[in-house]
């Protein structure tokens, strides 16, 4: 089944990827499996996604190099990633993934409820994340013909701006975050409230609707 938002798995060993895409089935996603890091970056530049899972140890290109191409490109370097890293070694390459650009990172083998819960913050900021930018679009279009004398287009789309610039810098602020669990309760309800907004401003554009 084709969902909307894909996950890239990244592991040079095919009992890996068969494992996080069992794990990850019951979640409204696509898992992209990959077996290397140059088949990851040529799938990147084909496909959205809203998170990469990356081993650390693989031949040809390590988690390492791999983490360093994607955040020195502009299509992908705001895709979050997490590292695999074996748990034997874990303690120290968790500061080189973090220097490296990711965003947490799981050892293996794997906790599965703990890797879902990681997973599913990702996703549902990014889903949250193409909503609003579709929201907005919606909302600059419909206010593109209004009145240049009242000036209440313009103003409507300043508040809009307003508005989703706080839920970005929520969605920045959460996907840096680097603690464990990845996603407190008190930032989601902000995200919440700042996504309400953004609803009562799409009412007074479309009154009785």
């Amino acid at each position: 089944m084709t969902h909307a938002t894909r996950i890239l798995a990244v592991d040079d060993r095919e009992e890996n990827l068969v494992a996080v895409a069992a794990v990850l089935d019951v979640l409204p996603v696509e898992v992209v499996p990959v077996s290397s890091g140059p088949a990851a970056l040529k799938e990147l530049l084909n496909d959205e996604f809203a998170l990469i899972l990356l081993d650390v140890v693989m031949p040809e290109m390590d988690g390492f190099e791999v983490a360093g191409r994607i955040k020195s490109r502009p299509r992908t370097r705001d895709i979050p990633i997490i590292f695999l890293t074996a748990a034997g070694s874990a303690d120290e390459q968790v500061y080189r993934g973090y220097q490296a650009g990711a965003v947490d990172y799981v050892t293996k083998p794997f906790d599965p409820w703990l890797l879902r819960a990681k997973v599913s913050v990702f996703v549902e900021l990014h889903r949250r994340h193409v909503r609003l930018r579709q929201q907005a679009e919606l909302l600059r279009r419909a206010v593109s013909g209004g009145d240049p004398q009242t000036g209440e287009g313009d103003r409507l789309l300043r508040s809009l701006g307003e508005r989703l610039a706080r839920v970005e810098d929520d969605v920045a602020r959460l996907r840096s975050r680097r603690a464990d669990p990845p996603a407190p309760d008190d930032d989601l309800d902000r995200l919440e409230s700042h996504v309400g907004d953004l609803r009562e401003a799409l009412d007074a554009l479309f009154p009785g609707d």
